[in-house]
């Protein structure tokens, strides 16, 4: 499974031939509602590689990487989806930046 989703992340930024970078932070109800759950779900379905983690703040924050269909598809994802249980007031994007490969074999949870 690591290797797959690593592998289809590699695929997917030969394909497009941009890779992308950023950071993230999503505002609401987004802990005790499995948000990091589904986020590292949508991210394996995207082939987006990267992490996130509960914050003190009641925030969950992360970085994202991948080629840049599949990043502005979670961007999407984290903004107006999140978990079925989450209800997601804003969410906040910084540091976007072209990359040359990926830091990340895949997506995970901190804790």
């Amino acid at each position: 499974m690591l290797f797959a989703s690593y592998h289809g992340a590699r695929q997917a930024s030969s394909m497009s031939g941009h890779l992308v970078s950023l950071d993230f932070e999503v505002f609401g109800r987004v802990q005790g509602v499995f948000f990091r759950k589904f986020t590292k779900s949508k991210a394996d379905e995207l082939s987006v590689v990267g992490w996130c983690r509960n914050t003190h703040d009641g925030t969950v924050q992360g970085h994202i990487e991948g080629s840049r269909e599949s990043v502005h598809a979670m961007k999407n994802w984290l903004e107006k989806t999140g978990s079925p249980h989450s209800k997601i007031e804003k969410a906040e994007f910084s540091n976007e930046s072209s990359i040359s490969s990926l830091t990340f074999d895949n997506f995970h949870i901190k804790r």
